[in-house]
């Protein structure tokens, strides 16, 4: 049916990608995992949070169990989209979220947005917690999305394709077509 088995769609937080992929799939027909709620589901099935607050508090160890029991779970499936960060912020530095080593998408769409738009977006979402970024940290967060995850589609044999999503429709619709291709 698809010409993918996998792909995975990446982005900063506030850029939209959980909207656009929920609105592609129901359209294409296909499956998705948010990779954090899968995470936040099998913390709470293992009694470990029940929160995101929780899981992100816990020991980096068990953190990164949950992080790797998500991907085997996901490597498992069949024409799924895949929504998550592809890099995350942490008091460290940064972290590469996709696991390279477990699951091998065929696709690696970047959703990327306007600076302020993000920002924006971001202060009028009061269902999440968000991470507290600036003009510039938010493009060098950016920035960094793009170089890791070109690279690892190197690593991946993947194709990476780049949407701006600053009009939702015109977004939902690229998204779209290049998911049904």
């Amino acid at each position: 049916m698809f010409s993918w088995d996998m792909a995975v769609v990446v982005g900063v937080p506030g850029v939209g990608k959980t909207s656009l992929c929920k609105s592609a799939v129901e359209k294409i027909e296909c499956n998705y995992i948010n990779y954090g709620d899968l995470m936040l589901e099998i913390s709470q099935d293992q009694q470990l949070a029940q929160t995101e607050k929780e899981m992100f508090s816990l020991n980096m160890d068990l953190q990164y169990h949950i992080w790797k029991e998500a991907a085997h779970e996901i490597s498992k499936k069949e024409n799924v989209v895949v929504d998550l960060h592809g890099i995350d912020q942490s008091p460290k530095g940064y972290l590469i979220s996709l696991p390279l080593e477990i699951i091998h998408p065929s696709l690696i769409i970047i959703v990327e947005s306007y600076p302020e738009n993000i920002l924006f977006r971001r202060k009028n979402d009061f269902s999440k917690e968000r991470i507290k970024d600036n003009f510039k940290s938010l493009i060098e967060h950016m920035q960094l999305l793009r170089i890791s995850m070109t690279v690892s589609s190197v690593f991946l044999g993947s194709t990476v394709y780049l949407i701006q999503n600053n009009d939702f429709k015109v977004s939902e619709k690229e998204l779209i077509d290049l998911l049904s291709f």
